[in-house]
């Protein structure tokens, strides 16, 4: 485990992220209290599927279809919001 302090951390941040890279616990302190833990990024390896909910939703063949009542409103309808 690294301990350091924040103006040591501003000065070693690249050994110290690369430490972290490697596995080493490293924490950033003010006044010797651990504040943040740097810890290596780590990616899904595994693709999305495509389809995985496949048979479990349905949309309907209107669900885009214009709405006359939300078209009046639009286009007819107050800029300003009622009172």
């Amino acid at each position: 485990m690294t301990i350091r302090n924040i103006s040591q951390a501003k000065s070693e941040l690249s050994a110290l992220l690369v430490l972290a890279e490697q596995g080493e616990e490293v924490f950033i302190a003010r006044a010797g209290t651990p504040i943040v833990r740097l810890a290596p990024v780590e990616f899904g390896t595994e693709r999305r599927k495509l389809g995985a909910l496949e048979g479990q939703i349905w949309i309907a063949t209107d669900f885009d279809a214009p709405d006359p009542e939300i078209e009046k409103l639009f286009n007819e309808g107050s800029i300003e919001p009622p009172d």
